[in-house]
C-alpha cells in the first residue's frame, strides 16, 4: 500500500475545516465504472461540489489521501459524517450499470482482478487506520459499509459496497475479520524488546605479577648486571662481579629480587642453591 496525499483544498468540504473526533471507518465504492483514482480528484478539487471523502483506492495499491484523516467529510449523507472516515474504491472498467445497483461484466477476469485488488488494500488502509485512531474493527459500527450506515439511520439510501462484493464471496463481515487478522500479524511481527546481548569482552592477559619465594643463588657470569626491574628494559644499578652466592626473595620472568635491595638480577646466568 502507498499513500499519496492529494488534498481537495479547493473543494468546500475542505475550506469549511471541521474536525471529527473519529470513532468509524466507512467503506464506499464509486459507482461508476472508473478504475483511475485522478478522474474523481480533478472533478472535486474545486467548489460547488457537494461531496469530498478522504481516500480514494486503486487496484494498483495506491491510496489516494483526499481530506486530512481527522477532518469531516460529505461522504455518507447523514450523522455518519460527523463519526467515520469515508474511503472510496474505484471499480473495474469493464463493468456497466444496467439500473440502480444493477451492473453486467464484459471482462470477468479483469474485473475479478480489480474488486480483489482493491479489497485488499482496503484492508491494509483499514488496519492501518484502526491503529493510528485506536479503533477496535470488530466493535459495534467501527467498520461499516454505506449500505450498512443506511440500515443503522446514520447514511443515505446506498447500496455499496455489497452490489460489487457480493459477486465475488466478498462479506462486511470477512472485510472486518480480515482487517482484525492483518493488525494481530503486524503486532506480532513487530520487533519485542530483547535483553541486549553485548560482545564478549577480551580478557586482558593474566598480568604475570612477581612470585614471592626465598632461596640462595651463585652467580655464574663473571659480570653480571643488577637492574632496576625484572627485565633489560629497566636500567642497570650496579655489577655483580665476584661469583658469590646471594639470597632471592621474589622472582618473575626469570629473573630474581635480591634480598639486599639492590635490585634485580637474570637468573640465567645463576646457579639455584638448596637451603639448607
Amino acid at each position: 500500500m502507498e499513500i499519496i496525499e492529494s488534498i481537495l483544498t479547493n473543494n468546500d468540504c475542505y475550506r469549511a475545516n471541521r474536525k471529527i473526533n473519529v470513532r468509524g471507518l466507512m467503506i464506499h465504492s464509486v459507482g461508476c465504472s472508473q478504475p483511475k483514482a485522478e478522474v474523481f480528484i480533478k472533478q472535486w478539487n474545486k467548489s460547488g461540489v457537494q461531496k469530498c471523502v478522504h481516500a480514494f483506492i486503486e487496484p494498483n495499491g495506491k491510496v489516494y489521501q483526499t481530506l486530512p484523516w481527522d477532518m469531516r467529510g460529505w461522504h455518507a449523507g447523514g450523522s455518519a459524517n460527523n463519526t467515520h472516515i469515508g474511503v472510496e474504491m474505484t471499480e473495474p472498467a469493464y463493468i456497466k450499470y444496467t439500473g440502480g445497483s444493477s451492473w453486467v461484466d464484459k471482462n470477468p477476469t479483469e474485473t475479478k482482478k480489480h474488486v480483489l485488488a482493491t479489497y485488499q488494500t482496503a484492508v491494509e488502509l483499514f488496519a492501518y487506520l484502526c491503529e493510528k485512531f485506536n479503533l477496535n474493527p470488530l466493535g459495534d459500527g467501527v467498520i461499516i459499509s454505506h449500505s450498512e450506515g443506511y440500515k443503522r439511520g446514520i447514511a443515505s439510501n446506498h447500496v455499496d459496497v455489497e452490489h460489487i462484493w457480493k459477486k465475488f464471496g466478498l462479506t462486511m463481515s470477512q472485510f472486518r475479520k480480515d482487517i482484525k487478522e492483518m493488525m494481530d500479524k503486524k503486532s506480532q511481527q513487530e520487533p519485542k524488546p530483547t535483553k541486549q546481548v553485548y560482545p564478549p569482552i577480551s580478557e586482558k592477559p593474566v598480568e604475570n605479577k612477581p612470585i614471592s619465594e626465598t632461596f640462595l643463588v651463585k652467580v655464574t657470569a663473571s659480570a653480571l648486571n643488577i637492574r632496576q626491574g625484572p627485565g633489560t628494559n629497566y636500567s642497570i644499578t650496579g655489577v655483580i662481579r665476584d661469583k658469590g652466592v646471594y639470597t632471592i626473595v621474589e622472582t618473575k620472568d626469570n629473573w630474581g629480587r635480591l634480598k639486599s635491595g639492590a635490585g634485580w638480577i637474570s637468573l640465567k646466568y645463576t646457579q639455584r642453591l638448596d637451603n639448607n
